[in-house]
């Protein structure tokens, strides 16, 4: 019923924009505020933005065809609703994590030699977050990461 219920929503909002609109957006906003490379002030615009366009969507999508009929339009559209989501959690998981790590890489956490600067100390745990609602902040849970075979080290690729 609730699936049904998302669908019918999408099908009522009869807009201006296609799907592909507020996916081409979205997936830029992603690439560039997001991506390897990112900092706190792009993260948070991210999350601005992503929360802007996804209002828009919800509102001003234009999905052709009908509910009950094979329609391609209307299952992209529910794919990108769950997009928005998605990127939102990215930038926020991002935002929180105030260091360079893996391959991704935060503009304020850097090396005196412009290298990726760990923080193990603060964030050496896997993080979850728990979906509170639309509109709502999401809670972060984290679970400890504990190693006893290797020692966490700075990387260099000097």
């Amino acid at each position: 019923n609730k699936v049904l219920s998302r669908l019918e929503k999408l099908m009522k909002v009869r807009g201006t924009k296609p799907v592909d609109y507020y996916h081409k957006a979205l997936g830029h906003l992603v690439w560039e505020y997001i991506g390897m490379s990112r900092n706190e002030a792009g993260l948070k615009k991210a999350i601005q933005e992503i929360q802007s366009l996804r209002k828009e969507f919800w509102g001003n999508v234009k999905i052709p065809g009908e509910l009950n009929n094979l329609n391609q339009e209307l299952e992209k559209a529910g794919r990108l609703a769950d997009f928005f989501d998605i990127a939102e959690l990215m930038a926020r998981d991002a935002l929180n994590r105030k260091e360079s790590c893996g391959g991704h890489f935060r503009e304020e956490s850097v090396t005196e030699d412009g290298e990726a600067k760990r923080n193990d100390e603060e964030f050496a745990y896997a993080s979850v977050w728990e979906y509170s609602g639309e509109e709502k902040e999401p809670v972060l849970h984290r679970e400890p990461l504990t190693f006893e075979s290797i020692k966490l080290s700075q990387r260099s690729y000097k």
